[in-house]
């Protein structure tokens, strides 16, 4: 996972560039189509990677294939139904990179067998870091999409714990990736890789 090429890296770029602007639209889109026009109304609902960079989490998936952008700013309390609306925004940007990884691993078929070196790195970088992101996303631990559904979904008797996760969230991730980087991989790749077995 780690480790790169000058080549490989102009090439992961715009990967990383399509993988999260979609995300992140689709989170801004889910919510919107909820009854929350919040994301809209900052800027979110939009195409332009400018508008979801966040510098740190975009540098580690350029360098290291995993990492973040900027978060979608939403009001749960506008959604029309507020569980169902808390659940499908968080689910939105992880499948719209489960769908932008199917739509690589059709191109696959189409490309791998050209044998173009620029062009099979880049779609299986495309596949990989989809991949990757909806994966990574979805372990639940603030600030990260899981950590959403963790909100909607834990017993009231456990809410102590959720709002535990939510204050202190970003630095156990961070802690998690820095200081026991084994422990983060063990779960994330053998997930990907697994999926990855499956598109490719």
């Amino acid at each position: 996972m780690f480790g790169f090429d000058l080549a490989s890296l102009f090439v992961r770029i715009p990967v990383v560039l399509i993988a999260i602007t979609v995300h992140e639209f689709a989170h801004a889109y889910a919510a919107y189509r909820m009854g929350d026009s919040t994301a809209a109304d900052r800027g979110r609902l939009s195409l332009n990677p400018l508008h979801h960079l966040d510098p740190i989490g975009t540098l580690m998936l350029v360098f290291f294939r995993f990492g973040w952008a900027k978060p979608v700013p939403i009001n749960p309390f506008n959604f029309k139904e507020y569980k169902k609306g808390v659940v499908l925004v968080s689910l939105a940007g992880p499948a719209s990179n489960i769908m932008m990884a199917l739509v690589g691993a059709i191109l696959a078929r189409l490309i791998f067998p050209l044998g173009i070196p620029i062009l099979v790195d880049f779609i299986f970088n495309f596949i990989y870091i989809n991949i990757v992101l909806a994966v990574f996303n979805l372990l639940p631990v603030p600030p990260l999409d899981g950590s959403r559904l963790i909100t909607v979904l834990i017993p009231p008797k456990y809410e102590h714990i959720s709002i535990a996760l939510e204050r202190y969230g970003f630095f156990m991730l961070i802690g998690l990736i820095v200081i026991f980087p084994g422990i983060f991989f063990s779960i994330v790749q053998p997930i990907t890789l697994f999926l990855l077995n499956l598109f490719i």
